[in-house]
């Protein structure tokens, strides 16, 4: 209940705020790698195989709140719905307009009649799921929100016992290229 009540609280947030959002350089692959660590965590004895390639160079100018609420719905999303044992990839780096996340599963996959509705409030693929095994039904409104905010497009590719990939391209003029050392998989 307490994490229906936290995306609700979220979503209300996000649709509050009008204009762009406050540019703070955000070390994106630090924060994938520390996501994918509580994926590991959350993934638990279903032991997923979470495979990560982050761009250290690529940040972006955004709010890290933000952007950490928006990957994790997707990494998370991608723990809860593909089966035991089975490999989940995260890629974050440079495309040609902009700045790209990609998480792809090997999960049951996603009918394509589904794939316009997966961003509404409370809209579920199966709806026998329950709270338990399949989150509020918010995750993926929310990281809509966040990311109209940005100006960011998010993509679903999904076919039925094969998987689903998502992906977010963020623009250009969100990038930003650094020289930091990102912090290692094992931080």
């Amino acid at each position: 209940m307490q994490a229906l009540v936290d995306d609700l609280l979220t979503l209300s947030r996000l649709e509050m705020i009008s204009g762009p959002p406050v540019k703070s350089l955000v070390p994106v692959p630090d924060i994938l790698f520390q996501i994918a660590f509580d994926a590991d965590v959350l993934s638990g004895e279903k032991c997923h195989d979470i495979q990560i390639d982050a761009d250290p160079a690529i940040w972006l100018l955004g709010e890290e709140t933000d952007l950490r609420s928006v990957f994790s719905n997707l990494i998370f999303n991608a723990v809860r719905h593909t089966p035991p044992g089975t490999r989940i990839n995260i890629v974050w780096g440079n495309s040609p307009n902009g700045a790209e996340l990609v998480v792809q599963d090997r999960g049951p996959g996603i009918a394509a009649s589904h794939l316009p509705r997966l961003t509404e409030r409370f809209y579920r693929v199966d709806a026998g799921r329950s709270r338990d095994s399949g989150g509020s039904g918010l995750g993926l409104a929310i990281v809509k929100q966040v990311l109209d905010r940005y100006g960011a497009t998010l993509k679903i590719e999904s076919k039925v016992k094969q998987g689903t990939v998502f992906s977010i391209c963020f623009p250009s003029s969100m990038m930003s290229i650094t020289h930091e050392k990102p912090l290692s998989k094992a931080s």
